[in-house]
């Protein structure tokens, strides 16, 4: 996990509020120079080719993780694809804390009738 010195862990909300920061400060980055940036300047089709990679290995991982009860690659790969999916919603001018709204709204609800109201939405 990361650190910001030997004694304090950064808590889930410090991490992403750093990942949301440097990946805004990336976008402007040389694409040279940073990863990030490099994604950015190959525009949304590359970003999402890349999360789509992500996924299928996440899945993949998942998979293994079942048959020999060892994690570790798995948390590996979500975390790859946690990253390439903040560098999507950073393309697209939002940001991780906008998927946290969205699950806290969904919170007290039931996922059934969650599900039933996106169809009869869909519906109208």
């Amino acid at each position: 996990m990361s650190t910001t010195d030997s004694n304090r862990t950064l808590s889930s909300s410090d991490i992403l509020k750093q990942l949301t920061a440097t990946l805004e400060a990336r976008k402007s980055a040389s694409p040279d120079d940073s990863y990030v940036a490099s994604l950015h300047a190959k525009g949304l089709n590359k970003i999402l080719e890349k999360v789509g990679e992500e996924s299928i290995e996440t899945l993949l991982a998942a998979r293994d993780a079942e048959v020999s009860g060892n994690n570790e690659k798995l948390i590996y790969e979500t975390a790859d694809l946690w990253f390439h999916s903040l560098v999507m919603l950073s393309h697209l001018g939002t940001d991780g804390q906008a998927v946290l709204n969205e699950l806290a709204r969904r919170f007290n609800l039931s996922g059934l009738d969650e599900k039933a109201a996106r169809k009869s939405e869909s519906a109208t």
